[in-house]
């Protein structure tokens, strides 16, 4: 399952920028389903270049492939990245939803860049992780 977030302050659309996002509508996908796994919501913020609020938000998307918004600053787009979390900027306000189809297609059938790096590394972190598991060995 990938985790991704949209920057939403109708959690219907993505209508914000990151840095002055009031919330992020969080989804868990496959390429089946897509669930609501978590809202993320922060006080009003104005766009001024002020980067004390980025970690809080930074931190809210732990476990997040990508972020959807309508912009992000240089500086936010550095530390998303740094976070291992792949900005998306979207150039109008876009319903969430066909964008979870698109996403849920993409997971099953590839053509999304990010997607595809991102199952790719789940997929390695996976076999990475029972290569350490069998290394260790089995107590009873």
């Amino acid at each position: 399952m990938l985790r991704v977030a949209f920057a939403s302050a109708d959690r219907s659309s993505v209508d914000q920028h990151f840095g002055a996002a009031t919330g992020f509508v969080i989804y868990a996908l496959d390429s089946e389903r897509a669930q609501l796994v978590e809202l993320a919501e922060f006080p009003p913020e104005t766009m001024d270049g002020n980067e004390n609020k980025l970690p809080a938000k930074i931190a809210a998307l732990a476990g997040c492939a990508a972020v959807y918004c309508l912009a992000a600053g240089a500086s936010a787009v550095k530390q998303l990245l740094a976070a291992g979390i792949q900005p998306v900027r979207l150039d109008d306000e876009t319903d969430i939803e066909p964008l979870l189809k698109q996403i849920s297609l993409a997971i099953r059938e590839g053509g999304i860049g990010w997607v595809d790096k991102a199952l790719r590394q789940a997929k390695e972190t996976g076999a990475d992780r029972f290569a350490r598991m069998a290394e260790e060995g089995w107590e009873e």
